[in-house]
């Protein structure tokens, strides 16, 4: 739970656990954060998202730091055909759809292990984080992400005096 107080006051995050009748609080203090940090009131949005436990555990799937600005995410769709499943990126989210299509033969089971139900799982991309390929490999859906910082946004120096030594720091750089 974000607690924001009265305006100009920081926000804290308080988490409550009641196990066995017997409570525990914790408060998380944000205000250093935010001294010298500016902008950073998102992350306090992803913590309280974090926390909830309202989160879809189907499929399972891992994340996986596969390089430094590589990722993959693998989830397991057994059972799905790749037109019963939809990837799409908007601004900062993932989001993954399986709509399983509905079986046309009447089937009695005696166990049922191979949960084919449809399903929606969405992932909160970092800035700068594109999806660049999925694949579906023997009831494995791998998704290629890769961190892909502008240009513009890489550090630079710039050397202390005129506006003439930042034209050659560049030049510099470009060569």
């Amino acid at each position: 739970m974000l607690n924001g107080g009265p305006p100009g006051e920081p926000a804290r995050l308080t988490t409550i656990s009641l196990i066995d009748e017997d409570i525990t609080m914790r408060t998380y203090d944000f205000s250093p954060l935010y001294r010298s940090a500016i902008g950073f009131d998102r992350l306090a949005q992803l913590f309280d998202q974090a926390q909830r436990t309202d989160m879809p555990s189907y499929p399972p799937y891992n994340i996986e730091l596969v390089a430094e600005d590589r990722y993959r995410i693998t989830m397991a769709v057994a059972g799905f055909d790749r037109s019963e499943l939809d990837i799409e990126t908007e601004r900062d989210n993932l989001t993954i759809i399986g709509r399983k299509q509905k079986d046309e033969n009447q089937r009695t089971y005696l166990h049922r292990g191979i949960a084919a139900r449809d399903f929606e799982q969405r992932f909160q991309l970092a800035d700068h984080v594109k999806v660049v390929s999925a694949q579906l490999d023997n009831g494995l859906l791998n998704i290629e992400l890769v961190r892909e910082i502008p240009e513009a946004m890489k550090p630079r120096k710039v050397a202390i005096g005129g506006n003439d030594n930042v034209k050659v720091l560049e030049q510099q750089q470009a060569a």
